[in-house]
């Protein structure tokens, strides 16, 4: 796979029937390797590893429903208390990061209300802070660390 943006991890790997699989350590299961499982495996390593995001506050593809159609998120952080920290979509390392794929984002936030946005392909990371009295929101240079 493609080298990432991201710190060197080391993942569990198998191969069935000549296909590859990754270990998802938040679902606990192998999942088949795509080049958008490679790029969200990465972001739950760094998230854990380097920001210090408790595992057990982390949800990876959970379903909501949006006017009427299933959607998946890819990774979903919680605070301790329950309301949404942050909301992160990931994209496979050769598509790029477009209007669309923020408006993709806003929408799925514009329900969940999370505080903060991260878009990423594994190459390119955006992060944003959400001000939800203002109704806008501003770059950052990073996801903050974890600090409950």
């Amino acid at each position: 796979m493609q080298r990432l943006n991201f710190p060197v991890y080391h993942f569990r790997f198998k191969n069935t029937e000549n296909t590859p699989y990754i270990f998802d350590v938040i679902r606990k299961k192998f999942v088949v390797l795509q080049p958008e499982e490679w790029v969200r495996q990465h972001v739950l390593l760094y998230l854990m590893q380097e920001k210090k995001y408790p595992k057990s506050l982390i949800n990876v593809e959970k379903q909501l429903m949006l006017n009427g159609l299933k959607k998946r998120t890819d990774i979903i952080i919680f605070q301790p208390d329950g309301r949404l920290e942050l909301l992160v979509e990931c994209k496979a390392p050769q598509i790029a990061i477009t209007q669309d794929t923020f408006d993709q984002i806003a929408m799925y936030n514009l329900k969940l209300k999370a505080n903060y946005l991260m878009v990423t392909n594994g190459l390119q990371h955006y992060c944003c802070e959400m001000d939800w009295i203002a109704e806008k929101y501003r770059f950052l240079p990073e996801i903050p660390d974890f600090s409950r």
